[in-house]
């Protein structure tokens, strides 16, 4: 019987901060104790890790395993390893393979491949057939057969007599429908946030109106809708964002929200020059594209006030024939998992604490998809991450377990790690 004692550990609650250090005891996968001082019993391993957290276990909404179809990019194995590298202990992954997850015959496919790893996998099922934004799918059977949500995903629903038509029939089974601000029309061809750096770089922009008429609309849809249905808006870039769906939920609307984590980090100036490295970084070429600071201080403002209910890691992995290109035609997308927690240690530890951190990343992902919400106390099954602030580590190819390297964080020198998972 497995048996492990973490020793004076800080652990970590949306409710209760950040203790003092205690020990934490874990036998058979059960959490034992949580005192301040516990004897060690034979056999027991025991961690002991200066400046070291536990927490919930994180989850991360919206990752593109690319499993079936495009294994050479990921597949569930190699993106349940890179989860558990980046402290992630559940994930929830997007329809956009070949075939699509549209039917519950992928949606079995899914749960029966991942059941084997030591992460939770969590689908979501197609709006559309083939993620096409013509013909609605199979929502009922797919939400039957354990699709905790609905989208497109990399290809936001265009048609709104879709939506609408999505979001009426969801109603019926309080399903929870997910769709991406990003009007494909106005921003066709652009490559990067449509501003001062933009027309510096020669790059054709992508203006914040792409999102603006997307929320508008898909709220105008949810009104309409009726009072039942459920939008979530998944990765809102920029403050009129924010402030509109802010009104939106201060009407009453049942709409939640959002934000990758490059875009609380970064801006488009990295685009014109990364420390350390050349312009037109295409790893830095992403979709929602990197805005300007003002959005940065909206967005963390709208995830202080509740406005954004969680952050997401966008991995979205790659091929070096997809990456390696001349910046515009290179794919939009980078990884995310390996590198969520020092991106927040470097980026935001300062603006955002610790505690509400783990509420974004743990607690409530999983309370807007209604997946329950593990709990660190005795006698309860550990579902838990290990992190540590302190630890200065490179990120090499030989530690990435994800079968993709398209990061701009690769030969970097990064701070704050994820130590490990306890989970099954």
């Amino acid at each position: 019987m497995s048996s492990t004692l973490y020793k004076q550990i800080q652990l970590v609650t949306p409710d209760n901060g950040t203790s003092k250090p205690l020990d934490l005891w874990i036998e058979a996968g059960i959490i034992k104790a949580i005192e301040p001082n516990i004897p060690p019993t034979p056999n027991t391993v025991i961690v002991d890790l200066p400046n070291t957290y536990i927490s919930i276990g994180w989850m991360d909404v919206g990752v593109y395993a690319c499993d079936p179809g495009y294994e050479h990019r990921e597949d569930l194995h190699s993106i349940a390893f890179a989860a558990q590298t980046g402290g992630f202990t559940g994930i929830v992954t997007m329809p956009n393979t070949h075939p699509a997850i549209h039917s519950k015959s992928e949606i079995a496919y899914i749960k029966s491949k991942a059941a084997m790893h030591h992460v939770a996998v969590y689908p979501l099922g197609a709006i559309s057939n083939d993620c096409a934004g013509k013909d609605i799918a199979e929502l009922y059977d797919m939400h039957h057969e354990g699709a905790v949500a609905f989208t497109d995903g990399e290809k936001p629903v265009q048609d709104a007599g879709l939506l609408l038509r999505a979001m009426q029939y969801a109603t019926a089974f309080n399903g929870l429908i997910i769709n991406r601000p990003y009007h494909k029309s106005v921003a066709a061809g652009g490559q990067m946030h449509e501003g001062i750096v933009s027309t510096s770089l020669g790059l054709k922009g992508i203006p914040s109106l792409s999102e603006h008429l997307m929320i508008q609309r898909d709220l105008s849809l949810l009104e309409y809708a009726g009072a039942k249905a459920r939008l979530h808006i998944h990765l809102v870039s920029t403050a009129l964002g924010v402030d509109m769906i802010r009104s939106a939920k201060a009407r009453g609307q049942q709409v939640t929200a959002s934000v990758a984590l490059a875009n609380l980090c970064l801006t488009d100036e990295a685009l014109a020059m990364q420390e350390g490295s050349s312009p037109f970084d295409s790893n830095l070429k992403l979709m929602p594209p990197l805005r300007a600071p003002s959005d940065i201080d909206a967005l963390i403002a709208g995830l202080l006030d509740g406005t954004i209910d969680f952050i997401c890691t966008n991995h979205t992995p790659w091929d070096v024939e997809a990456k390696n290109l001349e910046f515009p035609y290179a794919e939009f997308g980078m990884t995310g998992l390996e590198t969520a927690y020092p991106m927040y240690n470097m980026y935001l530890a300062n603006k955002i604490p610790l505690d509400k951190w783990v509420d974004l990343i743990a607690f409530k992902p999983r309370q807007v998809l209604g997946i329950p919400i593990p709990k660190m106390e005795v006698g309860q099954a550990a579902n838990l991450t290990v992190f540590s602030s302190d630890e200065t580590w490179t990120l090499t190819p030989s530690l990435v377990k994800s079968k993709s390297l398209n990061t701009p964080f690769l030969g970097k020198e990064l701070k704050g790690k994820a130590a490990g998972v306890m989970f099954k």
